[in-house]
C-alpha cells in the first residue's frame, strides 16, 4: 500500500503515523495544577534531542473531549504557567495506572488522587530537592524545566523542549561493575512502549551490536 499524505485527512495521517512509527517511548508527565494538585498524563510523541544542554522534547495538543474540549491539555498549560515538570519512564507493571491517567479530566482534577498513585520527594543531590515530586515506584524519573515551546501545525500543536535538571534511576537497574561510565540494564527497567491505537509493547528480546569505528 502506498499512501499519498496530500490526499488524506489529518485524522487518517495521524493513524498511519502512530501505527508505523513504532515502538515509541512514553513520557509519563507530572505537572502541578494552579490549585496545587498534581496532574499526570502520558505522551508518546516524545524523545531526547540534545545533550549540551540536555534536552528532551514532547508534543502536546488540545483536549479531544469533555467539558473543556479544544482547550490546552493540562500538561501543556501547566508547563506554560509553571515551567517545571517530571517525565517518568513507566515499567510494564504500571500499564493500568498509566492508561488510566490518559482519561480527559477537567482542569484541576488530579489523576494522582483518582488512581491512588504514591509520590515521593525528588532529590537532586544530598542537599537539594526538585520543586516537584516523582512517582515513588517508577524506575526512571527526569526532572525538567521548560527550555522553550514552539507551536506548529494547523491546530497549534505544542512542541515542548525541557532541559533536564536531574534524573532518578532505580539502583537495581544500574550495573555497578562498569566503572568507566553509567550503564543501565534496560531489562530491569522493563519500559512500556506505545504502538498504534490501544496497543502497547514490552521490551522483548534485546541485541548487542558493536558500532563500527
Amino acid at each position: 500500500m502506498n499512501i499519498n499524505f496530500e490526499k488524506i485527512s489529518s485524522n487518517e495521517a495521524y493513524f498511519a503515523m502512530v501505527q508505523t512509527i513504532i515502538p515509541r517511548p512514553i513520557a509519563w508527565v507530572l505537572t502541578q495544577n494552579n490549585n496545587q494538585t498534581y496532574n499526570l498524563a502520558p505522551f508518546s510523541f516524545f524523545t531526547g534531542i540534545c545533550s549540551d544542554p540536555p534536552l528532551v522534547m514532547l508534543s502536546a495538543g488540545k483536549k479531544p473531549s469533555g467539558n473543556e474540549k479544544g482547550q490546552n491539555k493540562d500538561t501543556r498549560q501547566n508547563i506554560i504557567d509553571d515551567e517545571y515538570f517530571v517525565i517518568h519512564i513507566a515499567s510494564t507493571d504500571q500499564l493500568k495506572d498509566l492508561n488510566n491517567t490518559a482519561a480527559t479530566l477537567d482542569y484541576g482534577q488530579s489523576e494522582i488522587t483518582a488512581n491512588n498513585i504514591e509520590l515521593t520527594d525528588f532529590k537532586i543531590d544530598e542537599n537539594n530537592q526538585f520543586k516537584l515530586p516523582r512517582i515513588k515506584n517508577c524506575p526512571v524519573a527526569i526532572a525538567c524545566k521548560l527550555h522553550r515551546i514552539d507551536e506548529i501545525g494547523n491546530t497549534a500543536q505544542a512542541v515542548i523542549y525541557g532541559e533536564i535538571k536531574a534524573m532518578y534511576i532505580n539502583d537495581k537497574a544500574i550495573n555497578l561493575d562498569n566503572k568507566t561510565r553509567l550503564e543501565v540494564d534496560s531489562k530491569k527497567i522493563n519500559p512500556l512502549a506505545k504502538l498504534g491505537g490501544p496497543y502497547y509493547s514490552a521490551l522483548g528480546e534485546t541485541f548487542k551490536v558493536i558500532r563500527p569505528k
